[in-house]
């Protein structure tokens, strides 16, 4: 059953939590019998000695799934004697104290933290906010900011394969806000475009790699692009022995719960991802001073075979996440489909967006639940109702144990079955037991209050009375002295005729407040029994007296008191419902997709979208751009696409600002909702899966790197063209125009041939109309443009364009709109016209060498014929009425194709 409303007081199993990490930033940050090093990236020397003879760990020359060379036993890093001794370790405080990032709080607040940056290049090791370790790890302190509702709390270790087997990359990452470790490992090539699209996915507080992957003078790729493209995310290398892949194995065989235990069989030979999580889990332990509880995490391993890929760039130019102009701004894909109520569903809904799924199957369930929710009204606003009133559900698990007070059968009558086996989760009976011991100690009115003074009530009585004899004691104690220094404060107030009234701060205790005009006073003063005046303002007084301040000290005694205790019967009681507690991870992960399926019926209630199909076609009629639907005041002009694998490459044209960019991005935008399982902005959509989804739109200078708009350019084409694969869906706005019209021309027709050989879809806008004519060779090739009308502007007595922003097949009409617009401006007439002249020469000679033949036309037209016949047996649900009936429109249409090759071979014979 959905239990919504769940009261915080309990603390919970895992020891990693937020709150001990704003504890290190209050007070000595301390080496726990850890030698410091200075800041610099160690040499290559210092890294081979830190291991003894013939042991590697993950760091062996191996290639692919081969097995790792094992750490001897006396190689293996020994349970270290910190764990035996804590405290005269902790007695040892730091001289210096090296920090995380030492930037103001307020800084970190912004939309993303502004930590102490990492060193471009390994180089430059002396940069701060760059840390190297060589025995083990220092214990590093971060501000409370950083582990905010909205700052990164994600510590990622990344590890690279050597020799034959570089390339293979592991990686392992735990959210200090939940207690989940997420595993991966897969090949990436030269560019490591996975790596660097999974880490921005993941959004790191923290990276972690090893010494040897930054020796100076000497960095690996992967450790340059890594901190290139994190400027601002903080670094740590500790030394190779500690990615050890049987030490990972062993981690996870002790702290994983056991309804996830199906990942050892996972990765148990996968040795990159077992040697990250073996060194992410040393450092966390001392970075936090403390160990995970046996079978308290949640261990999953993603790979990358069941999500496409999308890049870094694409993701930027298509504004999945963040908007380009404003950082701050809901205008985007993110921003249009996030109606979640829980931080769960958000997080969840992100990395869908970021990483849409492939899998047709399971893409089909979700958008059978969207469909059931949509045509369910009850069970729309009764989940909306519930989700409503739950909190971070994980990151409870990481710091409360809170327990639901309402049940709702909900999803009782449900048709869709993956509705139906969510509510067989949540009908787990683990929660009534825990319930059911939880409602034994802890009151049912016990939950989170505002106001510090509010808080330390709800944490005085929390545990019910009965349980604990010393503790009512306490508490009654407790109660007295306040009520005696209300009751003290009353009589001060009365025998000085002021009005007084009682106050609270955390940093105070009980004080007196006062607001009056001055000539109440005697004498303009306070009276003598009133001390240590703490502030005026205006005409508001903040004071204490003697037996105030003694009361205050009885009182923090009784809290120290009654917190001991309190806590001694919470942690009884944590460990008589430990073993029950594992339903919440299922419980965590139900509710967040059930919030983001709820969010995608929420988008489809506020406009008219569609639930989309899955084929090998393209086909999209009357699909519009989404975020751009969220921000105009009219709905956006809608058009058609169709591509299959006969008509796979589109060539787009038009004038500028005619549609043609908002085009492109609406295709991609589209697919990636489909892929993830939300409706479409259409009438009617059907979409292939794409395994990768790649943009080239961009045509700004990128100063950081030193490239020019040509050298970007090529950068990102040349990314596309080394990871493209039939399967890929490609856009690509108006290439080659960062250099002169030859040599664009020249670029765009290569790129264009390369892609045609694939079977991908592709859509290519361009100003360069010569690419039009690549139709007469490639009769997978179509033309489509943006059209255009001209209106007489009266005024200035001249033609002006009025964009309509329909896409028609065939060659834009508009000839040379670049000159029109030249013409408009301020250039001298005979500069344009022989702009005109010398345009008009070029374009016929290209022209004469690019007729079509009668052969051409017959061959494109069988060709377009099979292609149709191809897609229709593979597709086709037609009754045969209807099918015999489209058949013979494509032989209509087919013969209705040889008058236009004659028409074609009379136009050459002239």
């Amino acid at each position: 059953m959905l239990r919504p409303e769940i009261p915080p007081t309990s603390p919970s199993v895992p020891a990693v939590s937020p709150s001990s990490v704003e504890a290190r930033s209050q007070g000595p940050r301390y080496n726990f019998g850890l030698q410091e090093t200075p800041q610099r990236c160690p040499s290559a020397q210092a890294a081979s000695s830190s291991s003894p003879p013939g042991t590697s760990g993950a760091a062996g020359d191996r290639s692919g799934s081969s097995s790792l060379p094992r750490h001897p036993p006396s190689a293996r890093p020994a349970q270290d004697s910190y764990f035996t001794n804590k405290r005269s370790y902790a007695e040892n405080t730091l001289a210096s104290h090296f920090t995380l990032g030492t930037s103001s709080s307020s800084a970190r607040d912004s939309n993303y933290p502004q930590i102490l940056k990492t060193p471009l290049s390994a180089g430059n090791p002396q940069r701060p906010g760059y840390k190297s370790w060589t025995l083990q790890m220092e214990y590093s302190a971060t501000s409370s900011s950083a582990v905010s509702a909205h700052s990164p709390s994600v510590i990622v270790a990344v590890v690279e394969g050597r020799g034959l087997a570089r390339g293979e990359i592991g990686m392992a990452s735990i959210d200090l806000k939940s207690p989940q470790i997420i595993l991966s490992q897969f090949a990436d090539n030269t560019t490591y475009a996975k790596v660097i699209t999974k880490l921005k996915i993941l959004s790191p507080l923290e990276i972690i790699m090893s010494n040897t992957a930054c020796v100076v003078g000497n960095s690996t790729k992967l450790f340059t692009l890594i901190t290139e493209n994190f400027k601002n995310v903080n670094f740590t290398t500790i030394q190779r022995k500690y990615f050890n892949e049987t030490k990972g194995l062993e981690y996870i065989e002790q702290l994983c719960i056991t309804e996830f235990s199906t990942v050892l069989m996972e990765v148990q030979s996968k040795y990159y991802c077992l040697a990250a999580v073996a060194a992410l889990l040393k450092y966390v332990e001392f970075i936090q001073n403390s160990v995970y509880a046996p079978k308290s995490l949640k261990i999953c391993f993603q790979g990358s075979e069941q999500t496409a890929m999308i890049d870094s760039s694409s993701t930027q130019n298509l504004e999945l996440i963040i908007n380009n102009q404003d950082s701050r701004s809901s205008h985007t894909l993110f921003g249009v489909l996030n109606y979640t109520k829980t931080p769960g569903g958000s997080r969840r809904l992100r990395s869908n967006i970021l990483e849409p799924l492939i899998d047709v199957e399971t893409i089909n369930m979700r958008l059978d639940c969207v469909q059931e929710l949509l045509q369910d009204e009850e069970l729309f606003f009764g989940l909306q109702s519930v989700l409503a009133r739950f909190l971070d559900t994980e990151q409870l698990l990481s710091v409360l144990v809170q327990i639901p007070k309402q049940d709702t059968i909900t999803l009782k009558n449900c048709n869709t079955p993956l509705l139906r086996a969510y509510y067989g989760s949540l009908e787990d009976k683990r929660f009534v037991i825990i319930l059911d011991k939880i409602k034994t100690v802890i009151n049912d009115d016990a939950r989170y209050m505002k106001g510090c003074l509010n808080m330390r009530t709800q944490k005085c009585y929390a545990v019910r009375s009965n349980i604990n004899e010393f503790l009512d004691i306490a508490r009654r104690t407790y109660t007295e002295i306040v009520d005696d220094i209300a009751g003290m404060i009353s009589q001060l107030a009365e025998k000085y005729s002021l009005p007084l009234r009682t106050s609270f701060s955390s940093a105070r205790g009980f004080f007196i407040q006062m607001t009056t005009d001055c000539t109440a006073l005697p004498n303009d003063q306070l009276p003598s029994e009133f001390i240590k005046q703490i502030s005026k303002v205006k005409n508001s007084y903040s004071f204490t007296s003697a037996d105030l301040i003694k009361m205050n000290e009885r009182c923090q005694e009784s809290l120290r008191e009654i917190y001991h205790m309190t806590y001694m019967i919470v942690c009884k009681l944590l460990s008589e419902i430990y073993e029950h507690i594992h339903c919440l991870h299922k419980l965590s992960d139900t509710v967040s997709m059930l919030d983001m399926l709820l969010s995608f019926a929420h988008a489809c209630t506020l406009s008219d979208y569609v639930r989309p199909e899955f084929t090998d076609t393209l086909a999209i009629k009357h699909g519009w751009h989404p975020i751009l639907e969220k921000i105009s005041v009219e709905k956006p002009v809608a058009n058609n696409t169709y591509i299959t694998e006969g008509s796979n490459f589109f060539i787009i044209t038009g004038p500028n600002m005619s549609g043609k960019s908002t085009y492109l991005k609406q295709i991609a935008l589209c697919q990636i909702m489909a892929q993830i399982g939300s409706y479409v902005p259409a009438e009617y959509a059907s979409f292939r899966i794409a395994e990768q989804i790649f943009t080239r739109i961009s045509t700004d200078d990128d100063i950081e790197t030193n490239s020019s708009t040509f050298m970007k350019e090529m950068k990102e084409i040349a990314y596309i063209l080394h990871n493209a694969n039939d399967k890929s869906l490609i856009l690509i706005d108006e290439l080659g125009r960062g250099t002169n019209t030859e040599e664009g021309i020249g670029i765009c027709y290569a790129v264009c041939e390369y892609l045609l050989s694939l079977k991908a879809f592709t859509l290519f806008a361009t100003h360069f109309l010569e690419l039009c004519h690549i139709d007469v060779l490639y009769p997978n090739v179509e033309n489509v443009h943006f059209e255009v009308q001209h209106v007489k502007n009266t005024s200035r007595n001249k033609e002006a364009i009025l964009y309509t922003y329909k896409l028609s097949k065939g060659l834009t009409e508009e000839k040379n709109y670049g000159l029109k617009a030249a013409e408009v401006s301020s250039l001298p007439p005979s500069i344009v016209l022989d702009a005109k002249e010398i345009t008009s020469q070029i374009t016929r000679q290209i022209l004469q060498s690019q007729r079509s033949t009668p052969e051409m036309e017959r061959q494109r037209a069988v060709y377009h014929l099979a292609t149709r016949l191809v897609q229709t047996a593979r597709n086709s649900q037609l009754d045969p009425d209807s099918l015999r009936t489209y058949l013979s429109n494509l032989k209509k249409k087919y013969e209705a194709d040889f008058p236009r090759a004659k028409q074609v071979s009379g136009n050459t014979e002239e």
